[in-house]
This record gives C-alpha cells, structure tokens and sequence, in this order.
C-alpha cells in the first residue's frame, strides 16, 4: 500500500492543471493516468477559446509561458449571427482589454501540464496505470490499480471525464440528456485573413464557429444533428471544406482542409453532487455543457484552481477528505457551473427550430443588445474573469 496526501485519477487538462497547481504545497500528490498526452502531427482539430481569467491561471502556476506561442491565437472580436438578420458584436478594444481569449490546441496544453508535473518533487506520476476498485474507510480512500497495486489518501479526486469511472465507482449520480446532435470539428486554411475575429452563426441545422488560428488558418466546430453530422464527416476533405466555406458566407473566402473532420456525441450532463466523504469531481467528469459557448475547460480549469487554492489553505491537522471542508468547493463552484448549463442549454432550445415563432423575438433580441454598449461591456466582463 503507497500512502500519498491526495489522489487525483485522470491526468487529462483538469487533473494535470489541479497537480501542478499544488507544486508548492505540503502534499504529496499522485497522478493516476492510462498514457501519457501526445501531440498529433500538424494542428490537432480539438481546440479550446481560453478565457482570460484562465491564462492568468495557467501563468500563475507556470505553465503560459512554456507554451509555443506561435502556436496560439488571440480572440480581439467576436461576430455572434442569429438566423433571421440578428447580429451581436465582441470587441476587445471596446471593453478596454487587450483580448476576450485565446485559441489553443488541447494536446499543446496537455503535453506542457505533463511536462511540468514530471518535474514536479511532490508529485508521483502513476503511468500507465487504470484503476480497478475504489473503497472509501473512515480515515482514506483506497484505490486498487489494474495491476494489483493499492493506493491510499485522505482524498482522492476524480478528473476522469464525462464517462468518469471514479464518480460511477463512487455511485454519484449524474443526468445525461442527450441532445441528438454531434459537434464536427475540423481546421481549414483560408484565402483571407481573419483578423484575430471569431465568428458564430445560428444556422436552421445547427450553431457554427469559426475560430481563429495563427496565421490564415481557423479551427471550425459545427453542432449539428447526428445524421447532418455523419453526412459532413463522410464528405472528401475538399468538399467539406467548399461546405463549411459557403455556410460562412464565404467570409475568408475559399478553405482548404488542414486536418479530418472528427465528431463526438453532444449531451447536457448535470451532477446534483460533485462531492462526497473522501471525494470531490473536477473538470467534465463534475459537469458538461453544450459547446456553443466554448466554455467547457474554462470551467474545469477553474474548478482546479479553486479546489487547489482551498487545499494548499488547508493546516496540517485539518482532514482534507473531510465532508464539510469539501462542499466548501462545492459551493464555490455550483453557481457558475449551473448558470453556464442553463444558459446555454436555453440558447440552444431558443434556436433550434427553425420555424419557430420565436424567431423574430431571438433575433431582434441579438441586435437590442448589440445597440446597448453597457450590456455587451458587462457581458465581455463576466466572461473574462468568470469562465
């Protein structure tokens, strides 16, 4: 039996943010993951819009400024497109900050996190490794490995993705609702320059995005119904590109394919309770949301900071797996989790069918709120120091 202070399973973005978070603590940390990040040849097609408030995040624990940066794209302006004529518009500038985010591939976060938690003194990689049965005594969580190892903690974390085998092993419930859609992802070239600009459109078959990547490239991800979504990844990767060109109006002009279209199942999926005695959910394993909002690692970057700041506070001789101590996190955490679900899941419902009468409500709401200066500025504001 190895004896640690914590025990995070999965080394994902969230899991390897929260280790590396807590490199100055007291605690000795292991990091149970099946393998290690690796990068994809060219761009990887799963990008992330990271919020300001999270590359503060990630440059405080020093991660930011490893990252190949040629490699990331700055958000200045942001084009939101109803379906009917309304229109809403970001602007960096205008909100008085330098940008609204930044366009990052998820495989060059993943690879530095797990370069700097190999570096890390308190930190024990545990790799490769899947668990095998959890038991959780009065005084530890015990977690037994596929090869017969047991670990022991006060705490064990689980950061192990939506389909997570910690919160099923722990019996926390979690309610899916399935959206009947699949989010396409692919990246393009582009005839035109983008000009740092992200764009979005409501479209009768679903939300397109558009954003951008350095230099004339742009990382495209379209929620769509599954049968629209098999039909966009059977298409050759030039047709697919001639496709996605047109339903943008041809706003870089002509694409051209960098990457396959790949497609992953979309579904709302809401945790009543994202701790328990010896136990606490970070990241997608605690929460999903629709990717409309582009919001999903920001809130599992978040989580980590949180639950890192309150352990790294904790004195020697107050127990971390504490019930009490943990819903502190949990109470920290719920009420931007819940506002992000349900505003974007009442976003999606508002225009997803196309006939609806609501329409013309939808879109003239999109341009009022496009004319009033102080609600768009206290839009951009929410967004940079809260996801």
């Amino acid at each position: 039996m190895q004896h640690f202070d914590l025990i995070i399973v999965g080394g994902g973005l969230a899991g390897a943010s929260l280790a590396v978070a807590l490199r100055d603590s007291r605690l000795r940390i292991a990091l149970v993951e099946a393998m290690p990040p690796q990068r994809p040849p060219g761009w990887d097609s799963r990008i992330y819009a990271v919020s300001p408030a999270n590359v503060a995040f990630l440059s405080d624990i020093g991660v930011w400024k490893h990252l190949d940066h040629g490699r990331v794209a700055p958000i200045r302006a942001m084009e939101v497109h109803g379906d009917a004529g309304g229109r809403l518009d970001f602007s960096a500038f205008e909100a008085g900050v330098a940008t609204l985010g930044c366009i990052v591939e998820s495989a060059l976060m993943a690879c530095e996190l797990w370069e700097s938690a190999k570096r890390q003194g308190n930190l024990t990689l545990i790799c490769p490794a899947r668990p095998a049965a959890l038991e959780f005594r009065h005084d530890a969580a015990v977690l037994q490995l596929a090869d017969g190892r047991h670990l022991s903690a006060p705490l064990l974390v689980g950061a192990d993705g939506r389909d997570s085998w910690v919160r099923a092993a722990a019996g926390l419930p979690a309610v899916n609702t399935p959206y009947g859609e699949k989010g396409v992802v692919a990246n393009f070239s582009t005839e035109k320059p983008h000009g740092d600009v992200a764009w979005q459109w409501f479209r009768d078959d679903g939300v397109l995005a558009w954003l951008p990547l350095p230099g004339q490239r742009i990382s495209m991800v379209w929620s769509t119904p599954e049968a629209s979504a098999d039909a966009l990844c059977a298409l050759p990767p030039e047709a697919l590109a001639e496709q996605v060109a047109a339903a943008g109006g041809y706003r870089l002009g002509a694409l051209a394919p960098l990457t396959p279209a790949a497609a992953f199942a979309l579904r709302l999926m809401r945790v009543p309770q994202t701790v328990a005695p010896r136990l606490a959910l970070v990241g997608d394993a605690g929460h999903g949301i629709h990717p409309l909002s582009g919001h999903g690692i920001n809130l599992g970057f978040q989580d980590a900071r949180e639950l890192a700041g309150l352990l790294a506070a904790l004195p020697p001789w107050q127990d971390a797996g504490d019930l009490r101590f943990l819903q502190r996190y949990q109470r920290a955490r719920r009420e931007e989790t819940l506002l992000l679900q349900h505003s974007t899941d009442a976003l999606r419902r508002l225009f997803r069918t196309a006939n609806s009468p609501l329409r013309p409500l939808r879109n003239l709401g999109l341009n009022v709120t496009n004319r009033l200066p102080m609600v768009k500025n206290l839009l951009v504001r929410y967004a940079l120091g809260g996801f």
